[in-house]
């Protein structure tokens, strides 16, 4: 060990270095000794508490404030940049048609897995028996999913899907193809609106938030393998979002 001299002498001994963490330990013991946990988680609470019921408010991009027309656009242009598709259909009606010409289209088997999802309860199955329709979680047989978006956001293309009973995750991501249900009437500019609705929808009104929050911005890819850029490494190879137009009361 090499000690700076001061006239001979070490500025700082060894044992001067472990009185000073003696002393440091013991202040800290005390401190820590004066808490109150239980006052302590009290005031952790109420923070949170507090910042759930008044969220900060973030700017706004203006590119992202636009009518409706625009953004259905806005989020079409987004999306497809990413490798997703996009359809737009008026009305609950037309899904199944659409869901069977996207299939035919790929070449792929007309079968889908699907959840329960109340808005998907409306769809008249019967009529197409040609789709085969099964619900429930997703397994290593399944190729395509059909789930619905809780919403969207226009500004990067983005379908935004929570998890629940209703909503197994692995519809999301275990199949190679994916296709999501997105009603016009939750397609909003911002993630900043979408996070208040889900907050004012799932906080407030059913007091409880879903385990899962999945934002999907087109299909799975990485650039992990030699910095290219694979598609369907980590989930669907393909994703495509129909946009249901319909009223506010057949699709909210």
């Amino acid at each position: 060990m090499i000690s700076l001299l001061r006239k001979g002498k070490p500025l700082c001994s060894n044992g001067d270095n472990q009185l000073m963490i003696n002393a440091r330990e013991e202040i800290l013991s005390k401190i820590k000794a004066g808490l109150d946990p239980l006052q302590s988680r009290a005031r952790r609470e109420k923070s949170v508490e507090t910042h759930l019921s008044n969220p900060s408010k973030h700017v706004i991009p203006k590119r992202a404030q636009l009518d409706r027309a625009k953004r259905i656009l806005l989020f079409q242009q987004m999306a497809e940049e990413v490798a997703a598709t996009t359809s737009r259909v008026s009305s609950l009606n037309e899904l199944p048609e659409t869901i069977i010409e996207y299939l035919n289209r790929h070449n792929l088997p007309s079968h889908i897995k699907t959840d329960t999802n109340p808005l998907l309860n409306r769809v008249d199955w019967a009529k197409h028996p040609t789709l085969e329709v099964k619900y429930g979680k997703a397994e290593d047989c399944d190729q395509n999913s059909v789930t619905v978006a809780f919403a969207g956001v226009a500004e990067t293309g983005t379908a935004v899907l929570t998890s629940g009973p209703n909503n197994p995750t692995t519809l999301n991501f275990l199949p190679e193809n994916h296709i999501i249900i997105l009603p016009v009437s939750r397609l909003f500019g911002t993630y900043e609106e979408t996070w208040a609705r889900l907050r004012a929808e799932m906080g407030e009104i059913e007091k409880t938030f879903p385990r899962t929050v999945n934002w999907i911005t087109g299909p799975s890819r990485t650039g992990d393998i030699e910095q290219t850029i694979q598609l369907g490494i980590h989930g669907p190879k393909r994703l495509h979002v129909i946009l249901v137009e319909g009223n506010d009361e057949e699709t909210g």
